[in-house]
């Protein structure tokens, strides 16, 4: 956890495969900690493609039932089969959009929000930003995509900046 912390928590992702992947790993969080997911998360590259939304929108339903014996993941019938609806999505995205970066970081205006929260009692668990994406999300078909989720991921991948004052990476991350 520390490791994440303060290598990849809250630091910008602007590639369209390591978005996808934190969509479906904070989405198979729901219920979980953080902390099983990133156990597992070696995992779910090697049985989601790396990520590839095209290799996973192929996904049948024989395929999600090899998925559901794997240990090595979250076997959740529902969470299996969202992974594959949301590739699907991803894709008409990244049709419509040109690419998945595009489209998510349009929610916070194209930069991360530099939050300046001095403890983590203050820290929300979702915001209008958030809700906005879990909106859009599930218009385009998305699951596992509410605004808990949705806000999750744009601290993962640094749409906004939540670490606390006190911790060196907020201002390594752009914190004034």
């Amino acid at each position: 956890m520390h490791a994440y912390h303060d290598e990849e928590w809250g630091v910008p992702v602007h590639d369209d495969r390591r978005l996808f992947e934190f969509l479906i790993l904070e989405g198979a969080q729901a219920g979980l900690s953080w902390d099983t997911i990133l156990k597992k998360r070696a995992r779910y590259r090697e049985v989601y493609a790396g990520f590839d939304p095209a290799v996973v929108a192929r996904f049948d339903e024989a395929r999600n039932a090899e998925l559901l014996q794997d240990a090595g993941i979250v076997r959740n019938r529902l969470k299996v089969a969202a992974a594959v609806k949301n590739a699907r999505a991803v894709l008409a995205i990244q049709q419509e959009f040109g690419s998945l970066d595009a489209y998510l970081w349009g929610f916070v205006g194209g930069s991360p929000i530099q939050n300046a929260w001095r403890s983590l009692a203050e820290l929300p668990t979702s915001t209008a930003e958030s809700d906005a994406m879990a909106k859009a999300l599930k218009k385009r078909g998305m699951s596992f995509v509410g605004t808990t989720i949705c806000y999750a991921f744009m601290q993962a991948v640094g749409m906004v900046n939540d670490h606390e004052v006190s911790c060196p990476r907020w201002r390594a991350l752009g914190g004034r």
